[in-house]
């Protein structure tokens, strides 16, 4: 494992990537609506992130232990699509949950996020799944201090989402970054107390619970996303936080 940490000029240049990640995002939450194509949320970031002089992290990316380069500039996640879902022709439609995940690359300076959003009116069972996972992400944040642990963030998002009766996504994990999307360390959702990788100023992770509405097992799919094992739907939130002297920072937001 190698953690690079980030300088107080470091994290200066974060804070603009990461601000405008939280614009981006913003914008295209408010366009995501019923008749629009996935392609063309798409295409919008693409558009917002050349108007920000940023560039998409996601584009042309190969995670680890997969094949194929990614082709798009955010992932658009349909229902029981966890994550890395590729927007496509796909048209929206009332009742779907999209979760829109985006990296940002801003002078060299890489930032992640995410959020789901309802598609008109959906369930109230889809509500309490993405109320219940953005409050497991605070609850994520919450938890970080200098002096804690990567275990303390995974256990307080899994007691989150089990005060709630939903279930963390099992081997999805958040991860490092700053200087390339995905750095060490691994930021687990669930955790034990004390246990994991110690917090310290200067450490920049992305924190991300990924939660279900019924199982807690993924399958990997031939386009490299995830679903939920039994259908169910799922949510996911996301925000890049730095470890400082005092806390926790968050820099994708405004």
């Amino acid at each position: 494992m190698s953690i690079r940490l980030k300088t107080e000029e470091d994290l200066k240049f974060l804070r603009i990537s990461g601000g405008i990640l939280a614009r981006v995002l913003e914008t295209l939450m408010e366009e995501t609506r019923v008749g629009v194509a996935l392609k063309a949320l798409d295409a919008r970031a693409r558009e917002l992130l050349a108007a920000e002089g940023a560039t998409p992290a996601f584009l042309g990316y190969v995670p680890e232990g997969m094949i194929k380069s990614y082709p798009a500039a955010i992932c658009a996640s349909l229902n029981d699509t966890i994550v890395h879902g590729i927007p496509g022709r796909y048209v929206l439609r009332e009742g779907d949950l999209l979760k829109i995940d985006i990296g940002v690359i801003h002078k060299g300076y890489f930032t992640d996020g995410a959020a789901t959003v309802a598609v008109g009116t959906v369930s109230e069972n889809a509500k309490k799944l993405m109320h219940a996972t953005q409050n497991a992400l605070h609850a994520g944040i919450a938890a970080c201090r200098p002096g804690g642990y990567t275990g303390d963030i995974g256990f307080a998002i899994s007691e989150a989402v089990k005060k709630e009766k939903f279930a963390v996504v099992k081997g999805l994990t958040g991860h490092g970054v700053g200087f390339s999307l995905h750095e060490d360390p691994s930021v687990p959702n669930q955790g034990e107390r004390g246990r994991g990788v110690k917090l310290v100023p200067g450490l920049v992770i992305a924190i991300e619970p990924m939660v279900s509405a019924g199982s807690p097992f993924a399958i990997a799919m031939d386009d490299e996303s995830f679903r939920t094992k039994d259908g169910s739907l799922s949510a996911h939130f996301e925000h890049t936080v730095a470890i400082t002297e005092s806390g926790v920072e968050i820099l994708t937001q405004e």
